[in-house]
């Protein structure tokens, strides 16, 4: 009976790496991601006046818009995306998360993430693949209660909305992602 569990888990992450892990023939390409950020930023704005003028201050903003996340006792996440500095793509960048747990589902999201600070943008350059939770402080945001916020009552270095969330799967974190640079 153990080796069932053993084999069903076994079964479950080979499951969840087909369908989350990278396909590089199905890698977007530089203009492809150009674009779904572009677009993905558009529709947080649209939606959340406070995302708009964090923007407007922030020192870079990275936007993941597809991040596909499933898994069945254990999981995975896995996006592409870019920074913007100034309005200009700065670099592309992947989002990488595993889990295991309870868990079961397939959903499809997006985040963004608000720098700040020179000094929080200077870690992600640094760090060779950033794992998010060790670092600068980021604080989520959700669209709902950031009505209630002002960017002068904001004193954090990061911040993450949350957009686009499709299918079912429960909870999103950030905790324990890895965002690494990558080339295009």
């Amino acid at each position: 009976m153990k080796y069932f569990h053993l084999r069903a888990a076994l079964l479950a992450l080979l499951v969840a790496c087909i369908f989350v892990s990278p396909d590089p023939a199905a890698a977007a390409s530089a203009a492809q991601i150009n674009r779904n950020v572009k677009s993905a930023l558009d529709k947080l704005y649209g939606k959340s006046a406070t995302a708009r003028a964090l923007g407007e201050k922030a020192k870079g903003i990275l936007v993941f818009p597809g991040i596909v996340k499933g898994g069945f006792i254990v999981g995975g996440q896995y996006g592409e995306g870019a920074l913007l500095e100034e309005g200009k793509t700065a670099g592309y960048y992947n989002t990488v998360q595993a889990s295991y747990g309870l868990q079961a589902g397939i959903q499809k999201f997006g985040y963004a993430l608000f720098f700040m600070t020179d000094s929080s943008l200077k870690w992600l350059d640094k760090s060779d693949g950033w794992e998010l939770g060790v670092g600068p402080t980021v604080v989520v945001v959700d669209i709902g209660a950031a009505k209630s916020i002002s960017t002068t009552t904001l004193q954090s270095e990061i911040y993450a909305f949350f957009f686009d969330q499709k299918g079912l799967m429960g909870g999103l974190g950030l905790q324990g992602t890895k965002i690494t640079r990558i080339e295009k």
